[in-house]
């Protein structure tokens, strides 16, 4: 099975480093992205990058998107619906037609990694100091306008691909709780025919925090 694995934002293909063991032991042929990163990109670009891996797979892939990338995975997924196998979204859930990423600030045209600080306690608590400067130390400016571009999504055929939720912290009743205020997403989720959400009692970051554990969750995920 080619597995091709997207990163959130700020993060590489290095992200995925203590990931891809599992799943090549698992006889999976893997492919860890980094995204374009020049100024001018467009969350297009994005989705762009990873249709092209599909399209050079032999076979139907399966699309593992962290964080913002399962806005990248789900764009490339409804582009290529005959073509992927399954989508597996890491601590995100799959959008709506339209939706952004999220909002952060930007200079000189880039978004920098924005710091510890900006997130929720529960989203970090599971970093450690030393995981926390690594990964900040290794951090890529995001192009300025790929978090807050709208999401084309036109292909209903879309909902006919399994989905896997690894929530850091949900499991399907809270997440459907969850779902109940967030609109569009909800209505998006609930049109998948095949849906499935497994709770993995991390942060935001679980490839750093539990790297182990979430590899085991990921390889049992990818089918």
């Amino acid at each position: 099975m080619d597995v091709i694995l997207v990163p959130g934002l700020w993060l590489d293909a290095s992200s995925w480093d203590a990931v891809t063991p599992a799943l090549t032991e698992a006889g999976h042929t893997v492919h860890p992205l980094t995204l374009p990163a020049d100024p001018d990109a467009r969350i297009g670009d994005w989705v762009e990058a990873v249709v092209a891996e599909i399209d050079g797979a032999a076979d139907p892939v399966v699309l593992v998107g962290h964080s913002g990338g399962g806005n990248v995975v789900w764009g490339a997924a409804d582009a290529r619906p005959d073509r992927v196998r399954r989508v597996v979204f890491v601590d995100t859930m799959p959008p709506p037609p339209g939706a952004m990423i999220s909002e952060f600030p930007i200079r000189d045209g880039v978004v920098p990694f924005p710091g510890w600080d900006f997130f929720d306690e529960p989203d970090i608590a599971d970093l450690d100091d030393e995981t926390r400067q690594r990964v900040a130390e290794r951090a890529v400016d995001v192009p300025g306008a790929v978090p807050t571009d709208p999401l084309p999504l036109s292909d209903d055929r879309r909902y006919d691909v399994p989905v896997t939720v690894l929530s850091g912290q949900l499991d399907a009743t809270t997440l459907a709780h969850a779902l109940a205020e967030w609109g569009a997403w909800a209505d998006e989720f609930s049109a998948i025919r095949d849906t499935e959400v497994i709770t993995l009692g991390s942060g935001h970051w679980p490839q750093f925090s539990q790297p182990e554990t979430f590899a085991a969750n990921l390889r049992g995920a990818v089918r």
